[in-house]
């Protein structure tokens, strides 16, 4: 998918960087032969037969048929062009359209830092990724935390397709502040010396109850680069050519398990992950149905801001007015009590859907179900009515 090939980068950055070329096959034979990775598959694809006696030959199955569908990619271009015929028939199996905005707003050069919402863990840079691919631009890489990367073959796999690793696992103060560093300083060198585009969320983890906010601690971590040099705060902003984005999924395939746990959480206090939960979120956002997808970009920040906050809340603004509100939020809006003068009209279909889908949710994970598609209305009819 990309239009530009991978540049070495500087040996520093090479437990975090995205594969280059010359280290594709070598990681794509190590993946065929995972087993991890392979029961993984299995897993997902035969759930009935993962642990019966069929299990080898699935596994030796599956293997097969990733060696043949991988076998002619050597480079990372190539990779990304095979991700892309993906994304196409993903699109027309899991999606009722996919809508694209902004894109001729963007500047060619420099590239940027596109800054978004976080809803789903795979998907979110993955449209973002493919609006860019068709309209003819360089995809860009992706800022992944190593939460997610808990297994070789995960991280080998994300690495592949231009992602660089967030050390979210570092513990104490030195170690934190040693990661983001490195990480500050990576992001200028793609921007700046690879001229590579970035995507990183706004925020730490995905926005399971429907509120995105930037967390001024990634704006904080952006300047940390330029902390020893005579380079002003409002100078380091404007350099990254930062882009807010908003992405928006008229359903969320991951919505029952989100609501499960924001009501764990508010009964109980506390929520812990299955082992394959990750795994199966990303699975569940890539198989599962979306409604209509859209992504917006927005316009290149370009102003004088006295901190991180100031950078969160121009950023918070940007995405608020490019967020898509779909029938679902407002319908939502409507079960919660909520004022519907600004709702748009709605068609027949488009309610049986959601009542569908609601009928669907268990009754004790309604209320957190329906705050979540309802929120984005509330932050917008919030700031349409402090204007």
């Amino acid at each position: 998918m990309e239009t530009a090939r991978m540049h070495a980068s500087p040996e520093a950055f090479d437990d975090i960087r995205p594969y280059e070329d010359s280290e594709v096959r070598e990681v794509i034979e190590r993946l065929a032969h995972d087993q991890e990775l392979l029961n993984a598959l299995v897993r997902f694809r035969f759930p009935t037969w993962h642990d019966s006696l069929l299990a080898p030959l699935l596994r030796w199955g599956v293997r097969r048929v990733l060696q043949r569908r991988l076998g002619d990619i050597s480079d990372v271009h190539t990779f990304q062009l095979y991700i892309a015929d993906f994304m196409q028939r993903m699109i027309s199996t899991t999606t009722h359209g996919f809508e694209v905005k902004g894109l001729a707003q963007l500047p060619e050069d420099p590239p940027c830092l596109f800054v978004s919402n976080h809803r789903d863990i795979a998907m979110d840079p993955a449209f973002i990724n493919y609006a860019l691919y068709e309209a003819g631009r360089s995809t860009v890489r992706i800022a992944i935390g190593d939460n997610l990367l808990k297994k070789p073959y995960a991280t080998d796999l994300m690495r592949l397709n231009k992602s660089f690793i967030v050390r979210r696992s570092a513990k104490g103060i030195r170690e934190m502040m040693a990661a983001f560093s490195l990480l500050s300083r990576y992001i200028h060198h793609t921007l700046k010396q690879d001229r590579q585009p970035i995507w990183i969320a706004q925020r730490e983890g995905r926005a399971k109850d429907g509120i995105d906010r930037t967390d001024p601690a990634i704006i904080k971590m952006f300047q940390m680069a330029d902390k020893k040099t005579d380079t002003s705060f409002t100078e380091t902003v404007n350099s990254l050519n930062i882009v807010p984005v908003a992405i928006s999924y008229e359903y969320d395939p991951c919505d029952l398990q989100k609501a499960r746990e924001l009501t764990m959480k508010a009964s109980e206090g506390d929520y812990a992950k299955t082992e394959f939960e990750d795994i199966e979120s990303i699975a569940r956002g890539i198989s599962g149905y979306k409604g209509r997808v859209s992504v917006r970009f927005g316009r290149q920040l370009s102003d004088k801001f006295e901190n991180a906050e100031a950078v969160a809340k121009a950023i918070d603004d940007q995405i608020r007015e490019l967020y898509h509100l779909f029938p679902s939020n407002w319908l939502a809006y409507k079960y919660l009590g909520g004022d519907m003068t600004q709702a748009p009209l709605m068609t027949t279909e488009e309610e049986a859907e959601f009542n569908d889908r609601l009928g669907a949710c268990p009754k004790a994970l309604q209320p957190q179900w329906l705050a979540m598609y309802a929120n984005p209305v509330k932050n917008w009819l919030n700031e349409l009515s402090a204007k």
